[in-house]
């Protein structure tokens, strides 16, 4: 590839090696799954079968007295007992109640991946369901069930600000749905004018359902306490090791300074590798005291992580008989699942910039339903 004056380009148009492509054909490339440290012990979650239901009891009794076992821990064992649960982040572990299907309730602790899987189904939680918001059109009818019905708690690091890079425009002033925690409108010109000077006039609603990214490689974590400093370092699977580290050391009580996050190879994560089971982890490990290793199967990772927002957009849009569009106007519906994650704001910015058209009005309306908080 050449430029205008016949000049060769130097990049432009040439093929380049990936850094990291050596590592990985020859497979010599390090996952946090490949890891293994002095000691090391190995952690598998139990997830609630339930999208919204009591915790009435845990008996781990027998799962604990099995071959390797070293601990079954609910949330009251860890040192996380006693913060808030108000971010997928800082979700460690169910207490009193799980809020989706898949919410990690209990972990079990073991000497080897085997024996922990055995004991897993050894660990007996009897649950009441209770009413779920499960279906995001359901869910902003009147007489839906709640999914906070003392209003939305607010987590003290929020990971979602990665996503976030988009003003949230001026609140709608409007009676907001049940289970609407938050609105926006983001509006210029006049849309009234637009749509009378438009020549064909389109309206339809639309629905895209929640979308697992599918990455490669599964969540993986690996943390390694310091007994002697006190502090922990977590080898992760992550897009934003920063994020890891203030989120983990908020929720341990710890300095930023005292958690050190390694960034392994990365086997994929498109937007869904924030801090899910790292703080977890790393609770577990402070817990146990000693190294710990989580890997998700393809199926938990599935129930329990972060999956792309599922929407209802109902959208009308104006043209003239020579494709020039006059308006556009839409209504978001985002499906948020359990916790806040605010991302129609960027799909405002998206509908309204991709085209030019001076009259554009799109309300958001940011929905949480009993699901997994999307990513």
């Amino acid at each position: 590839m050449s430029n205008k004056n016949g000049k060769e380009f130097k990049y432009l148009g040439k093929p380049r090696r990936l850094v990291e492509g050596a590592e990985k054909v020859s497979g010599h490339a390090k996952y946090a799954a490949d890891l293994t440290l002095p000691g090391m012990v190995y952690a598998r979650p139990i997830l609630s079968p339930y999208a919204h239901a009591e915790i009435l009891s845990v008996d781990k009794s027998e799962a604990e007295g099995m071959p390797g076992v070293i601990a079954v821990l609910t949330a009251e064992d860890l040192p996380t007992r006693d913060k808030l649960i108000a971010s997928r982040n800082s979700a460690i572990l169910a207490k009193g109640k799980v809020h989706w299907r898949g919410q990690p309730v209990a972990v079990v602790v073991a000497n080897s991946e085997a024996e922990a899987a055995d004991a897993v189904d050894m660990v007996f939680i009897d649950y009441e369901p209770l009413p779920a918001a499960v279906d995001l059109a359901a869910s902003i009818t009147e007489g839906s069930p709640l999914v906070w019905p003392n209003g939305l708690p607010k987590p003290e690091v929020d990971l979602s600000a990665a996503h976030s890079g988009v003003d949230k425009g001026e609140g709608a002033e409007v009676k907001l749905p049940p289970n609407v925690f938050d609105s926006a409108i983001h509006a210029r010109g006049d849309i009234e004018a637009g749509f009378a000077a438009a020549d064909v006039i389109v309206e339809h609603r639309y629905e895209t359902p929640m979308v697992h990214q599918t990455y490669m490689e599964p969540h993986a974590s690996v943390a390694e306490p310091d007994p002697m400093g006190g502090g922990i370092t977590i080898y992760a699977s992550t897009q934003g090791q920063y994020g890891v580290r203030d989120e983990v050391a908020g929720l341990l009580g710890l300095k930023s300074s005292k958690v050190r996050v390694v960034p392994m190879m990365f086997g994929g994560g498109f937007g869904a590798k924030y801090g899910i089971i790292d703080p977890l982890v790393a609770s577990v490990a402070m817990a146990v005291g000693k190294p710990v290793k989580m890997v998700l199967s393809r199926s938990e990772d599935f129930a329990t992580t972060t999956p792309a927002n599922g929407m209802i957009i109902d959208l009308k849009t104006g043209a003239t008989n020579d494709g020039k569009l006059t308006a556009i106007k839409a209504t978001f519906y985002v499906d948020n699942g359990v916790f806040a994650f605010s991302i129609g704001g960027i799909a405002a910015v998206l509908l309204g910039g991709y085209y030019k058209c001076d009259n554009v009005h799109i309300e958001v309306y940011e929905v949480n339903t009993n699901k997994a908080g999307a990513g």
